[in-house]
C-alpha cells in the first residue's frame, strides 16, 4: 500500500492518517469509490472515472470533490510514493454521522490511496454465485462502499477454487462479476448485459464497446438469460485492473481460451481503447 496518502486536501504518511470512528463510511457503508490504474506514471481514463464518481455521489446525495482537486490528488499520491504502475483508489464518504442510518451535518471524507499494480493470471476461472444482484435496488449501478455482498460472493468463489464470481439479477439475467463486467460469445455473436440488468457502468466496459465499434466488431447490449453460461463458446471479464481478461472455465465447463472473438476484442481495445480514454 502507499506509505503516503491524500486525505481531505493534504498528503499524510499512512501511519499518521486518522479517520473518525464515527465516519459513516465505516459505520454504515455510506460512501462511494473509484478504482483506476496508472501506467508509466499516468492515470488511465481519469476523466471517465471522475464522471462515474460524480454520478455515484449524486445518486447517494454526497458531495464529490472538484475535478481539478481529484486530478491533483491522483498525481500527488503517485509522485509522493514514487509509483509508476499503480492501482489508485478514490473514496468519498458522508463523514461523521450518528450510529444509525441518518446522516449528520459533518463535511465528507475524501481519501486517495495507491498500491502496486499486481498482474492477474493470463486467464480466469469463474463460477456462478448462489446470490443475486437486485437490479432495482437503491444502489444498483452505484460504486458504493457497501461492498459486503461482493466480499461474500468472492470469498465463496475463492473457497471453491475460482478467481471471480458472476451474479445473476433477480430476473434470472446475467448481471456482472463482483469486481468486473462480463461479455459472452454465443454462436459467434458478442454480447454483454445492459446497464438495466443492474450491472455497474464499467469504464473498461465502455471502452471495450467503443473499441468494438471502431474495429467493426458487433456487440449487443441486451438482457441475457444466465443459462447462456452453460453453452457460450467464449467469455471474458473487463475491469480497470483486468482490461480484457479471457475466461478459461465457467464452473465445470472449459472454454477455448482465448477464443478468436476475445483475441479480436483484446487487439481492438489496445488499438482504440487508449485513444478513447484520452
Amino acid at each position: 500500500m502507499s506509505s503516503i496518502l491524500w486525505l481531505n486536501g493534504s498528503l499524510i504518511p499512512a501511519q499518521e492518517a486518522r479517520i473518525s470512528p464515527f465516519d459513516h463510511g465505516l459505520l454504515v457503508g455510506d460512501g462511494v469509490f473509484e478504482t483506476l490504474v496508472a501506467r508509466a506514471g499516468v492515470p488511465f481514463a481519469p476523466q471517465m472515472h471522475y464522471e462515474r464518481l460524480r454520478v455515484s455521489c449524486e445518486k447517494m446525495g454526497l458531495a464529490a470533490m472538484p475535478e481539478a482537486t481529484y486530478l491533483e490528488s491522483l498525481a500527488a499520491v503517485l509522485e509522493a510514493n514514487g509509483m509508476t504502475e499503480a492501482r489508485l483508489r478514490v473514496t468519498v464518504t458522508s463523514g461523521d454521522g450518528p450510529l444509525g442510518s441518518e446522516r449528520g451535518a459533518a463535511a465528507g471524507t475524501h481519501l486517495v490511496t495507491a498500491a502496486p499494480l499486481k498482474p492477474w493470471p493470463p486467464t480466469e476461472r469463474v463460477c456462478l454465485s448462489p446470490w443475486t444482484r437486485h437490479e432495482n435496488g437503491a444502489l444498483a449501478g452505484v460504486k458504493s462502499t457497501s461492498y459486503g455482498e461482493n466480499v461474500v460472493a468472492l470469498a465463496d468463489a475463492r473457497a471453491r477454487g475460482y478467481g471471480e464470481a458472476l451474479l445473476a439479477n433477480t430476473r434470472g439475467e446475467l448481471c456482472e462479476g463482483t469486481g468486473s463486467n462480463v461479455f459472452v460469445v454465443v454462436d459467434g455473436v458478442l454480447m454483454t448485459p445492459p446497464l438495466s440488468s443492474g450491472c455497474l457502468a464499467g469504464v473498461t466496459r465502455r471502452l471495450v464497446l467503443a473499441s468494438c465499434a471502431a474495429a467493426g466488431i458487433p456487440c449487443l447490449e441486451q438482457a441475457l438469460p444466465v443459462s447462456l453460461l452453460e453453452h457460450c463458446q467464449e467469455a471474458f471479464l473487463t475491469s480497470s485492473t483486468r482490461d480484457v481478461h479471457p475466461i478459461e472455465r465457467i464452473g465445470p465447463r472449459a472454454l477455448p481460451c482465448p477464443g478468436p472473438v476475445t483475441l479480436a476484442v483484446q487487439e481492438a481495445f489496445h488499438r482504440h481503447g487508449v485513444k478513447a480514454a484520452r
